[in-house]
């Protein structure tokens, strides 16, 4: 597996991150960091509309208990709530 973690704080910035490391390395799942904040979810559609790729987990705190598999329901809700 080649993952990419991304901040969620870098916006429109993460998608020409996500082109570089995926020419380079052929990426197989994103780590999305950062993500305490439901108005830095916009970023998840750009990329999955760009590159659609596996989020694996996403960082909603500090802490390494923070770190949380992705759930997509849970996203969506969090989002439309």
């Amino acid at each position: 597996e080649v993952w990419l973690v991304l901040d969620a704080n870098t916006g429109q910035n993460s998608l020409s991150q996500l082109k570089a490391f995926d020419e380079a390395l052929g990426l197989t799942g994103l780590i999305l960091t950062k993500l305490d904040g439901t108005a830095k979810g916009g970023v998840v559609c750009a990329i999955a509309r760009q590159r659609p790729l596996p989020l694996r987990f996403i960082g909603v705190g500090e802490g390494v208990d923070d770190l949380r598999p992705f759930a997509a329901d849970e996203f969506v809700s969090a989002l439309l709530d």
